[in-house]
C-alpha cells in the first residue's frame, strides 16, 4: 500500500537527507544560519515521523553534548517552526518536522492515537466551509491549525490482524 502522507514505509534515510539538504537551500537563500543545534533538532524530528516535545528532544540534545538547558531546545524549535521548516501540533504540545520544507502552504494533520506518528496534508481552510463561514462573518483567516486524531493504516492493520 503506498501512503503519500506518510504512514507508509520508506527510504528514511533519503527522506531526511533529502529534507534537511531542502532547509539548508531555503536558509542560504533567506540568509538564515542553521546553526549545528538547529540542524539536529530538525533531524531528530525527520528520524521519528511523530510528535516530539521540546523535552524529548532536549533530552537527545543532552546525551549527544549539544545543549542541557531547555533554552536550546526550544531556541532550535522556534527558528524552524517560524520559518516553516517543522510545526507545532498543538493537541500534543508538541513538534513534527515540515513534510514540504520551503513550500508556502497550510498543513493539516493526522496525528495516530495509538503510535504517535503524525501525517500532515495540504489543506485551504478559507477555500472549505470554514472559509465560507468566516466569509460570511467578515472575518480573514490568517492562521488555522487543522488537527485530527485517529488510527493510522499501520495500527488498524496490526488491530485486524
Amino acid at each position: 500500500m503506498t501512503d503519500p502522507l506518510g504512514f507508509s514505509s520508506h527510504n528514511h534515510a533519503r527522506c531526511i537527507a533529502g529534507s534537511v539538504a531542502t532547509v539548508e537551500a531555503a536558509c542560504a537563500a533567506q540568509k538564515l544560519q542553521l546553526t549545528p543545534v538547529r540542524r539536529r533538532v530538525l533531524e531528530i524530528l525527520l528520524q521519528e515521523h511523530r510528535a516530539l516535545g521540546a523535552y524529548e528532544i532536549l533530552d537527545i540534545l543532552r546525551a549527544e553534548g549539544l545543549g542541557s538547558q531547555p533554552p536550546v531546545a526550544y531556541r532550535a524549535l522556534e527558528f524552524l517552526t517560524a520559518h516553516g521548516f517543522a510545526h507545532r501540533i498543538e493537541r500534543l504540545n508538541a513538534f513534527v518536522a515540515c513534510a514540504t520544507p520551503g513550500e508556502d502552504h497550510a498543513a493539516a494533520f493526522l496525528i495516530c492515537r495509538v503510535c504517535d506518528h503524525v501525517a500532515e496534508a495540504a489543506t485551504e481552510p478559507a477555500a472549505g466551509r470554514l472559509g465560507v463561514t468566516a466569509r460570511e462573518a467578515g472575518f480573514r483567516i490568517e492562521r488555522a491549525v487543522l488537527e485530527a486524531e485517529g488510527v493510522c493504516p499501520n495500527c488498524r492493520q496490526d488491530a485486524d490482524a
